[in-house]
């Protein structure tokens, strides 16, 4: 029996930072996201010979372990370790035996969700094999909790869900983690718009996105009113990205990413630097209307919103910086789980 799963990457459009606590505890959060169709990709093989083999393709690492109920988390690939040791945890109680491969399209550090797309993908494919009770809300809030609590690493609460659900959503966060998601009904040739409009620019870098969310979480806790004023205008302009799509406004996209991109810039240090302004101000100069770093900053993947044909000349002019278009389209799945 072979099992498997995948999950879809998301671009963040509007909101990032809000679905961050301590934030959404305090003030709560909104965020707008859309998934694409690049995704993280799991497979399950049960074995008979007792032992537990991890293999992720794309980071090139194959660990072999004796059949246990728990698994070390030592720095290698433990988001893997920490889905199987939950599920052992809450629903098998006892070892299971088997193949883990894994795949995804995009580098870590991309700021597409890439670790915790990986981990809703494998939770999913766990789920499907041993027919685990769990609906959408349960599943993407169970991976929140692997990641966030049981592997302690920093980051929000959007990944998650929007890679459990996919499609385009206004996701809502408040304390005590509870998340309502809205999903979006719109207008397939307001879709197909965006995405030729929108470009996606790889800058062939990776950042760690944990230092600047946890340097983003320290501002909130320590009162700095200039990130929390820059965080609140960063909800807001989740309200103003969905009222523009849904209404077909699609002119105003781009001023709307270039007035969360200057608020998110004041939210930490590290979210920008030269060759990110760069690359901002030259797709800027040659046509681009606004546009922001994918995810917490500092490195990855950069959105431009290049409207009335102006994609080609942005295109030509980015490659000075040697980094590489990105295709994509938008998808209205998110996880996909079965069985052969």
């Amino acid at each position: 029996m072979i099992i498997r799963s995948k999950a879809p990457l998301r671009l963040g459009l509007a909101g990032g930072g809000t679905d961050v606590a301590p934030y959404s505890d305090l003030f709560g959060g909104a965020i707008l996201n859309a998934t694409i169709s690049m995704y993280a990709y799991a497979t399950i093989q049960p074995r008979k010979d007792n032992k537990i083999v991890l293999n992720s393709l794309d980071k090139k690492v194959k660990l072999d372990y004796q059949m246990a109920e728990e698994l070390p988390v030592d720095g290698r690939f433990d988001l893997a370790k920490g889905v199987y040791n939950r599920v052992i945890r809450d629903f098998v109680k006892e070892p299971l035996a088997f193949e883990l491969t894994t795949f995804v399209d995009a580098p870590p550090g991309s700021g597409l969700g890439t670790s915790s797309t990986l981990v809703v993908a494998i939770l999913g494919a766990f789920a499907e094999w041993l027919n685990l009770p769990l609906g959408e809300y349960d599943l993407a809030h169970l991976a929140y909790e692997i990641e966030r609590n049981d592997l302690v690493m920093a980051g929000g609460k959007q990944d998650q869900y929007a890679a459990t659900f996919g499609g385009v959503n206004f996701m809502e966060f408040y304390k005590e983690d509870k998340v309502i998601v809205n999903p979006l009904r719109i207008k397939s040739i307001y879709l197909h718009e965006l995405a030729y409009n929108l470009v996606l620019y790889n800058t062939e870098t990776s950042r760690l996105s944990s230092k600047i969310i946890e340097a983003q979480s320290k501002n909130v806790m320590k009162n700095v009113s200039a990130s929390i004023e820059a965080t609140h205008n960063l909800k807001q302009q989740a309200i103003m990205m969905k009222e523009a799509i849904l209404r077909g406004d699609l002119d105003k996209i781009g001023e709307i990413l270039d007035y969360g991109w200057q608020n998110k810039k004041n939210m930490a240090k590290g979210i920008t630097n030269k060759m990110i302004d760069e690359i901002y101000e030259t797709a800027v100069k040659n046509g681009a209307t606004g546009g922001k770093v994918s995810g917490a900053g500092g490195g990855g993947f950069v959105i431009l919103y290049c409207p009335d044909n102006t994609r080609i000349k942005v295109i030509e002019a980015l490659k000075k910086f040697g980094g590489d278009i990105q295709r994509y389209d938008f998808t209205t799945q998110g996880l996909i789980t079965w069985k052969l």
